[in-house]
């Protein structure tokens, strides 16, 4: 039988055998809000969007300016920016418990109906780099518009260790 080094398997590991880093600093609110609100062992994580390391956006309607595979390459990213507000907040990943459910939002032209492909870059991120702890209930909608025309929103409850 394979022995398995749990040092080497962690979410920082994962994150890089796939090539990933996660921003240096987690994306700052953008209103009189917080990222992170805790209630007991449950984290409520404001909805994050596709910022890039450098601070720009992915921005466009997803089914018109913006095709559904770029748009799930830019719910990954905000998987990413949520994993790094989990960090920035919790200081370590492996202090997350379970990924409880994650509620996605797709700016998208009326007639677009995959929402749920775009957001499964998210769900797909956050089960690779989290493995069990990270599959989590969804929901996945479309919407008119989202703040500064970015592509994808995504918001996550959490539940954490100390």
């Amino acid at each position: 039988m394979r022995q398995v080094n749990r040092a080497l398997d962690t979410p920082e590991s994962r994150l890089a055998l796939r090539g990933l880093t996660l921003p240096d600093r987690a994306p700052r609110p953008i209103g009189n809000f917080r990222n992170v609100m805790r209630i007991g062992s449950l984290l409520y994580v404001s909805g994050q969007g596709p910022v890039e390391a450098g601070g720009g956006l992915k921005t466009g309607k997803v089914g018109g300016d913006v095709t559904a595979e770029e748009a799930r390459l830019h719910a990954e990213l905000v998987g990413l920016n949520l994993l790094a507000v989990l960090k920035d907040y919790l200081g370590d990943l492996a202090e997350v418990r379970q990924v409880i459910k994650i509620f996605g939002m797709v700016n998208a032209v009326p007639d677009f109906t995959d929402h749920p492909h775009v957001v499964n870059g998210c769900s797909d991120l956050l089960c690779s780099i989290l493995g069990e702890r990270g599959i989590h209930a969804r929901s996945a909608i479309g919407v008119g518009s989202l703040p500064n025309n970015i592509t994808v929103e995504i918001e996550a409850i959490v539940e954490a260790g100390t």
